[in-house]
């Protein structure tokens, strides 16, 4: 028998097992503690944070990964997939306030309410881009809507790293640039 402060695990466990997430990221986690994108969609499947609407597709996974990959793994970790879990469910209630029909997708003036209702402050150019993008036929779902939250939140970090004046202007060099964008 082992007593605490003596070869007992603190707490009784494994980091994070009273976390209720602990449950969903354990099942799908290799012995490494973390989770690769394959993975990460089976958990977030089983979990049913997708609800009623199409499972994650394995390119969003990824881009999830990639948002919150502070050791270039691209794998997660426990604290990494809470902070995935926090922002997800974010995201999902903002696409829920703003399905205002409940057809399970956003026109772009929902979308555009929904990204300005996250604060960020973004050109009706910008805007046009990211329905071209994420839209099918003027509609955007879950899954994509996830996608360009992801996308939008990682490359405004990556901006405010490089704008350290906080003047909305930022330089890069070229390989930098590429680094950055296609690491998403």
């Amino acid at each position: 028998m082992a007593y605490p402060g003596y070869g007992a695990p603190p707490h009784g466990g494994t980091p994070g097992a009273q976390d209720p997430l602990y449950g969903y990221f354990s099942a799908v986690a290799g012995q490494d503690g973390q989770i690769s994108a394959d993975e990460l969609q089976r958990c977030l499947t089983q979990s049913g944070l997708s609800g009623s609407y199409q499972p994650f597709s394995l390119e969003t996974c990824r881009l999830m990964i990639s948002m919150l990959d502070r050791d270039m793994s691209c794998t997660m970790g426990f604290s990494e997939f809470k902070d995935l879990w926090q922002a997800l469910n974010g995201w999902k209630n903002v696409f829920v306030s703003f399905d205002r029909d409940r057809s399970g997708t956003v026109e772009g003036h929902e979308m555009h309410q929904a990204i300005t209702s996250m604060g960020y402050n973004l050109s009706p150019q910008a805007m046009n881009c990211m329905l071209k993008r994420y839209s099918i036929n003027g509609r955007i779902a879950f899954d994509d809507f996830v996608s360009c939250c992801v996308r939008l939140r990682a490359l405004t970090d990556q901006f405010r790293r490089r704008d350290t004046a906080q003047t909305g202007n930022a330089s890069f060099k070229y390989d930098d640039f590429i680094q950055v964008t296609m690491s998403l």
